[in-house]
């Protein structure tokens, strides 16, 4: 597996995110979400993407089981944002309200450490920025944690450019998460040159567009009742119609290169600078072996041009309402 940098911290080329395991996707498999973990060492995919909130905290539990005896193989990114101090694994209704205190930051990373089995964090996101604290208390705590050696590298997810530039003037930020994909180029116009700009890197997450770029489905029918894309903005309604004619052109694309629609659109991540680490998101082997072929898909100048020539743009927001207005803080 090819290796990048995030700043200073060298992972895979591709990452793994492993919160369909647990949550939000449907239907779950936990000796399969285990297996795919260790599949992915085994290719040299080393950096896992996890968080407090999926589950809640049932998938850092996993990735806790299916790291053990190999901690030190795997770079670990883990996410806090809301309180978790009477969270229940898996009830969504135990999860409190968005904290980002200092306090709140102290007491959020012993659970994790305890959940992961391990004594340190390689990449700790804050993951949606508070708006009722500032930046500065939030990282100036991560900072601190570093500083004890419980987290070696701090993140933000979802953070606005002016907001980038606070944090890192508190501590170094490495990496900032934000979704990405050849739907959702938003980050080209202010937070990819921001991150850029300070020397940040950048983690892309749903590149595979929730799996529709993938055509691993093609109506919200098709998933199961629990599966929270079924209620998706782009995947319901005109919206869905629109969109299948886009995931029909990445399908044609790929096909012409012989290569598999997700390789097509994660390639064009990879493409977008080295900088860049996508951690698509799977629960199976079979998935994570096609997306870490990606890695050595070549995109020809010619391709890159082709692809913004004929993609038709996406239709309907990445998130209802709600989610929304918790980005680009």
């Amino acid at each position: 597996m090819k290796r990048r940098k995030l700043r200073d911290l060298e992972v895979s080329a591709i990452g793994l995110g492993c919160m369909g395991m647990s949550a939000f996707y449907g239907s779950t498999d936990e000796e399969e979400g285990i297996k795919t973990i260790e599949r992915a060492r085994e290719l040299g995919v080393t950096l896992l993407d996890t968080a407090q909130a999926y589950g809640p905290l049932t998938n850092e539990i996993l990735v806790g089981r299916a790291i053990k005896g190999h901690r030190d193989e795997y770079v670990i990114a883990t996410k806090f944002s809301s309180r978790m101090d009477a969270g229940v694994p898996g009830d969504m209704s135990s999860i409190g309200p968005r904290d980002g205190s200092a306090a709140h930051v102290r007491t959020s990373i012993e659970g994790s450490l305890e959940r992961l089995g391990t004594d340190y964090i390689d990449l700790y996101f804050q993951h949606r920025v508070d708006p009722k604290v500032p930046i500065e208390e939030t990282v100036g705590a991560m900072a601190e944690l570093v500083e004890a050696g419980k987290v070696r590298h701090i993140g933000l997810s979802e953070a606005a450019p002016e907001t980038i530039r606070r944090a890192n003037a508190v501590h170094p930020i490495t990496a900032v998460q934000t979704e990405y994909s050849l739907w959702s180029r938003d980050p080209e116009a202010e937070v990819l040159p921001t991150c850029r700009e300070l020397e940040i890197g950048f983690v892309p997450y749903s590149p595979l567009g929730r799996g529709f770029l993938a055509g691993r489905f093609t109506s919200p029918d098709e998933l199961d009742e629990n599966d929270f894309r079924r209620g998706g903005p782009r995947f319901t309604g005109e919206n869905l119609e629109a969109n299948l004619k886009l995931a029909a052109k990445v399908k044609e694309i790929a096909n012409e290169k012989g290569i598999m629609p997700a390789q097509l659109a994660l390639a064009w991540v990879l493409a977008r600078g080295d900088d860049l680490v996508p951690i698509p998101g799977t629960k199976r082997r079979t998935y994570l072996e096609q997306n870490a072929g990606a890695v050595e898909v070549e995109l020809t100048e010619d391709d890159l041009a082709l692809i913004d020539a004929e993609l038709p743009e996406p239709a309907g927001e990445r998130y209802d309402e709600a989610g929304m207005a918790g980005v680009n803080l």
